[in-house]
């Protein structure tokens, strides 16, 4: 058998760092990258403006929120669980790859034993077509009719089973709204439909309770997905990757098979501990000696949730650092491609808290990259101070 090549941490690095648009900002607008990214961590709702401030060249945080009110990107709760910002049409695809994983929580959950869970779910749906709702207020609601169940159980059934999206204002940039949800199919449209329903509470195209905006792409509820094509939707924005990396980043386990069903159209390398890792062939993989510049990544930044093996941008010591026990996931830089520290704005002053020395030149490149993003996310120019550095 012919010996696959080999990839080093730093050659993986690279790649990383080009499918991120790291190593060199994206001219492309907000649309295009976040399909290309397939998807940002969003479960605090700023990140992702954060996230794409570093990606790309020009950037207005408030692009993002009119995609939002078009419903051309939604937030819904998708890969390991987690909300997301991504675009409705990547909601529709990976959402159904997931149900199997919701569904055994559901088996396994005593908190429903006995509860006839597509009554509550058709419950559920019903009462978020005709308004928004949190968690709570939703499970408050269906425990009247459920007495015996635990509203949390109540709401999360409706959750797991049914696909549903996050509402503005919600996630858009410098406002605040509960997190409120109604379902995918009622904010975007069935599967394959032309215009989304109307707004619950609201009108059609529009937010809640709010103004009419554009339609929305078709399709909705993310009823149909194609696994073959999140699988080469992954390594595009994450390759090359193994199939352990690749269900670390869904949430999902027993994947092989669908890699295996696709393997030859993929191009196949092994890394250093001999790991076999799968890549789309035409897929940057830059020299392992380009130059990556400095950049500032966002609080829960997906890059460093992409992988099983996350070695290729930060070391285990550092991501017990930056993984907080309560699950934070703090905002990181890098200097020559990996994680090299913490940095937090805080009163207008960027403070950055390395794990070894900086060198003067990554530091003054850090300081204009902390006054790029201050600037394009507050429109005020900030103070930046180096803390002195606590090794890991």
């Amino acid at each position: 058998m012919t010996a696959r090549p080999v990839l080093t941490r730093r050659a993986l690095n690279r790649a990383l760092l080009a499918r991120q648009h790291l190593l060199t900002r994206s001219t492309a607008g907000v649309l295009p990258v976040l399909t290309h990214l397939f998807g940002l961590q969003a479960q605090a709702p700023m990140p992702p403006y954060y996230a794409l401030c570093a990606r790309l060249a020009t950037y207005d945080p408030e692009d993002v929120s009119r995609l939002i009110v078009d419903r051309a990107v939604v937030r819904a709760t998708t890969m390991r669980g987690t909300i997301h910002m991504l675009t409705a049409a990547d909601f529709r695809l990976v959402r159904p790859m997931l149900q199997p994983v919701l569904d055994r929580l559901l088996v396994v959950n005593r908190a429903v034993e006995g509860l006839d869970l597509a009554a509550v779910t058709a419950a559920g749906a019903a009462l978020l077509d005709q308004t928004p709702m949190t968690a709570k207020d939703l499970g408050a609601a269906l425990a009247a009719t459920w007495p015996g169940y635990a509203p949390a159980a109540l709401a999360a059934t409706v959750s797991w089973r049914e696909p549903l999206v996050q509402v503005p204002p919600r996630g858009l940039w410098g406002r605040s709204g509960p997190p409120a949800f109604t379902t995918a199919r009622g904010w975007l449209g069935p599967a394959g439909g032309g215009t989304p329903g109307g707004t619950p509470g609201g009108t059609p195209g529009g937010t809640p309770g709010g103004t009419a905006g554009p339609a929305g792409p078709a399709g909705g509820a993310g009823e149909s997905g194609d696994p073959a094509e999140v699988v080469r939707r992954y390594l595009a924005a994450y390759g090359p990757a193994s199939v352990r990396d690749l269900q670390a980043w869904l949430g999902r386990t027993r994947l092989a098979p669908i890699v295996a069903a696709i393997r030859d159209e993929l191009v196949v390398f092994r890394d250093e501990a001999g790991v076999e890792l799968f890549d789309l062939p035409d897929a940057p993989r830059p020299d392992e000696g380009v130059p990556a510049p400095v950049r500032l990544l966002a609080d829960f930044d997906t890059i460093l949730m992409g992988h099983a093996d996350r070695t290729r941008i930060i070391t285990d010591a550092q991501r017990r650092r930056v993984f907080t026990i309560n699950g934070q996931i703090r905002s990181t830089f890098t200097v020559d491609g990996f994680v090299h520290g913490i940095w937090r704005l805080d009163a207008g002053t960027v403070t950055f808290l390395p794990f070894a020395p900086v060198p003067a030149k990554a530091a003054k490149a850090l300081t204009v990259e902390a006054e790029r993003l201050v600037t394009v996310m507050k429109g005020t120019t900030p103070a930046v101070v180096f803390a002195e550095p606590d090794p890991v």
